[in-house]
């Protein structure tokens, strides 16, 4: 069976949620990844803030690079656990319409997994494409 813990990326950048939205964007940069997940003291998970956040909830609302991190972040997180199996990551990131997956075990984030981690392994080819099908529904503009 195979398992996120063999496939996940681990040492993940995160954020604490007094950090500025500039912080964020500096690592998002700096590891070349599309999101940052925010972590208590405790390195337990809170929210997360992606690339999207800071354009929509940030730049184009006219919002400061100052910003603390927990004004725009999601704050209801999905994660998956180390012991979940690819087609359950999968499935969940389609239900929820998402791209990136945290990681957590014993309630601190270990890891995340992208659908393009998930799309890049040939054995996974079927389940990234149900995901991505499932998650590039087409929104509609709000009128």
């Amino acid at each position: 069976m195979n398992l996120l813990r063999d496939i996940m990326t681990e040492n993940v950048a995160t954020v604490s949620s007094n950090q500025t939205v500039q912080d964020a964007a500096r690592l998002m940069s700096e590891y070349n990844v599309g999101s940052i997940p925010v972590v208590d003291q405790q390195e337990r998970i809170i929210g997360i803030v992606t690339d999207r956040d800071i354009t929509l909830r940030t730049t184009a609302q006219g919002l400061a690079s100052t910003t603390p991190v927990s004004e725009i972040m999601s704050s209801h997180v999905v994660c998956g656990t180390p012991d979940m199996n690819v087609e359950e990551a999968a499935s969940l990131m389609a239900e929820n319409q998402i791209r990136r997956l945290p990681i957590v075990e014993h309630g601190q984030i270990v890891g995340v997994i992208a659908l393009g981690d998930i799309a890049t392994n040939e054995m996974f080819n079927d389940e990234a494409e149900e995901a991505l099908t499932n998650i590039s529904v087409p929104s509609q503009p709000e009128a």
